[in-house]
């Protein structure tokens, strides 16, 4: 736990490839940390959930179209979380259905969307302490984060993962493999807005339970926090 005299709030950026378990483990460490989780994610999600809502298509929405849309995005602290509110309305269903995972990476190129989804979480971290995850989050977002980790697993591992999250059943060898492929190709799509900062802390998860990612990350940010309180 950070120093009680130190009035600057802690910053724990974790970054990674889709399906690194980003933002499961940070919400893990927040709780454990007693910190506030906020998923960038979510926030693109809310944006594209709201876009969706207007007549426009989604093969023409511009930058504006979105960002108007978005209007309606709050957040709303749940449990340790900041959770994204569709017109004050919980909308987690909504945000996380297949219409908005199919345009979700479309609106996640957009820079003035992007920039308006960094000055959100940006703005959660003024007066507390986080733990933010999601794109750009060590370069971009907090590049003066006290601590950044970068999360990466083998993506047969990843894909592995988000399918037994999605079905809730072991999944077989040909959906990891085509799960894989489609992993692959975003990863290479999102290869300019998940990049590891230089002096991220990289963690391999392929055999680690989820578990031991939490212990690695809270032994990290108590010595993060140690180090600040000693320099005072």
């Amino acid at each position: 736990m950070p120093d009680e005299t130190d009035e600057r709030p802690v910053v724990v950026a974790i970054d990674g490839p889709a399906a690194s378990g980003k933002s499961s483990t940070a919400q893990w460490v927040a709780r454990e940390l007693g910190f506030c989780h906020v998923d960038s994610g979510s926030l693109y999600r809310a944006a594209t959930a709201a876009a969706l809502r207007t007549a426009i298509p989604p093969q023409e929405w511009s930058p504006k179209v979105v960002l108007d849309a978005a209007g309606i995005v709050s957040l709303q602290p749940s449990g340790t979380s900041l959770v994204p509110l569709l017109d004050n309305q919980p909308a987690g269903k909504e945000i996380r259905g297949p219409a908005v995972t199919a345009s979700v990476p479309r609106v996640a190129r957009m820079a003035p969307v992007r920039a308006w989804v960094n000055r959100q979480i940006q703005a959660v971290a003024v007066d507390r302490n986080v733990v933010a995850d999601g794109r750009d989050m060590g370069t971009v977002v907090f590049p003066d984060a006290d601590l950044k980790v970068y999360l990466v697993a083998d993506p047969w591992e990843r894909a592995k993962r988000r399918l037994v999250q999605h079905l809730s059943r072991l999944p077989t060898d040909e959906e990891i493999a085509a799960e894989t492929d489609r992993l692959v190709h975003r990863d290479a799509a999102d290869a300019t807005q998940s990049m590891q900062a230089r002096d991220a802390v990289l963690i391999d998860t392929t055999h680690l339970l989820q578990e031991e990612q939490v212990v690695r990350i809270i032994a990290l940010v108590r010595a993060v926090t140690r180090a600040r309180a000693a320099e005072r």
